[in-house]
């Protein structure tokens, strides 16, 4: 494994330790800070936000920056966030804090997502991404029961704090690890790069990541009080169930890579999509019961977290293709797409909690994976084919004009940056 890609995995475990371990932190904060609950739960929402609108127009802006450069300087700013985050005297500091980290992580995953694929063989792009991701659902394992455990015994501030930290480290392993020259191609205007978004291929990628893995959130925002209610297990249980959910993800996350290098994007989607929206129908029957609750459990985040290096390997394939000049940004809105669905589908499984009540839930989930397996069908995978230049370059339809001994899939394979398959 490239020692690279470890660095880029140490960064999404920073990331991703500090988007979700403020979860079990709201309490905590509402009473330090004096203020309600639901503003207190704005933390989690605003962080999500601040990643669905910088990731695309922040990596918009910095689009002629050096890519390594630009990694470290966002984990920089990362490891900022954090420590404003964990000083702050009052809740809107805070708030600020969170605006700020939420936006480093966007662009961070946005910028990181094409180096990790710029690091392996074009077979195994989707699993360099997968690597990367692999920090983000270890962060779920590891980072945030361990920051919640923390938090409610020395105090919020401290696992905020303790992820600066960790963000100094990320940073140092960036700026020591990473290539000093990283290929991409040269952005064009930022008209032309919000132009992603009148692609079809590109926004059928979009709606997966929103609603597939998105939709999950319907359940899970409120999976704790679920297991408490209806699985009827002890606290202690949820956070063992909330540790399995994490394992569970961590697989899947590693299964979408291998499945999108062998598969394509097309099929694999279908494959993890149709596990999902199974998984989430027949938790609605499975809830009362522990054994087959947890069962559940670890079907459901497999697929789910399958999502993520399938999308957004996808997502960068298909923009070199048709967005070859706004790579960068077409990543960006993939990482909006995935915390817009988080917001939303929060939102639609807090409406159902106060409404039908929490047993519908499941039936949510359920319904947004239906509407992303739909979406999957109109995806179009990359196909092997030939090699041709990122620009208005000719098509090389066969070896007859490369060097003796150099076929253009080798072409393809040694200069990714340079060459695509189409």
């Amino acid at each position: 494994m490239s020692p690279a890609l470890i660095a880029l995995a140490v960064a999404a475990f920073a990331i991703g330790t500090t988007e979700f371990v403020m979860i079990g932190l709201v309490p905590d904060v509402a009473r330090d800070l004096t203020v309600t609950i639901p503003q207190a739960g704005l933390l989690v929402t605003g962080y999500a936000l601040a990643v669905t609108v910088g990731a695309p127009t922040v990596t918009a802006l910095t689009g002629r920056l050096p890519r390594r450069g630009l990694a470290v300087g966002l984990m920089g700013l990362f490891t900022l966030g954090n420590l404003l985050s964990g000083a702050a005297p009052t809740y809107e500091v805070l708030l600020a804090g969170r605006i700020v980290t939420g936006v480093a992580h966007g662009v961070f995953f946005a910028v990181g997502a094409p180096i990790a694929m710029s690091l392996a063989d074009r077979e195994r792009g989707a699993r360099a991404v997968a690597t990367m991701f692999a920090g983000l659902t270890l962060a779920m394992v590891i980072g945030v029961p361990f920051g919640t455990i923390v938090g409610q015994s020395l105090g919020w501030r401290a696992p905020l704090l303790a992820v600066a930290v960790l963000g100094c480290l990320a940073t140092a392993l960036l700026r020591l690890l990473l290539p000093r020259e990283i290929p991409h191609a040269p952005p064009v205007g930022l008209e032309s790069q919000f132009a992603v978004l009148a692609k079809p291929r590109l926004l059928a990628l979009y709606f997966v990541a929103m609603t597939g893995f998105g939709g999950s959130f319907v359940v899970f925002t409120f999976l704790a009080p679920l297991l408490t209610e209806v699985t009827h297990v002890s606290p202690a249980a949820v956070s063992l169930a909330l540790m399995a959910f994490g394992a569970a993800a961590v697989v899947g996350n590693f299964l979408g890579g291998r499945l999108s290098d062998a598969l394509g994007t097309r099929r694999s989607l279908v494959a993890a999509l149709v596990g999902l929206v199974l998984a989430l129908a027949t938790l609605r029957f499975s809830a009362p019961h522990v054994l087959t609750m947890f069962a559940n459990l670890l079907l459901w985040s497999a697929c789910c977290f399958c999502l993520g290096p399938i999308v957004q390997s996808g997502v960068v394939a298909a923009a070199e293709e048709v967005a070859p000049d706004a790579v960068a940004t077409a990543s960006g809105f993939n990482i909006a797409a995935f915390n817009l669905g988080i917001a939303t589908f929060s939102a639609i499984g807090g409406l159902l909690v106060a409404g039908p009540g929490i047993l519908t839930t499941p039936w949510g989930g359920a319904a947004a994976g239906c509407a992303a397996l739909v979406a999957s069908l109109f995806v179009r995978s990359r196909q092997p084919g030939a090699c041709r230049f990122p620009a208005k370059g000719p098509v090389l339809q066969s070896d007859q004009h490369l060097p003796k001994g150099l076929s253009y899939e080798d072409l393809c394979r040694a200069h990714p940056w340079r060459f695509r398959s189409s």
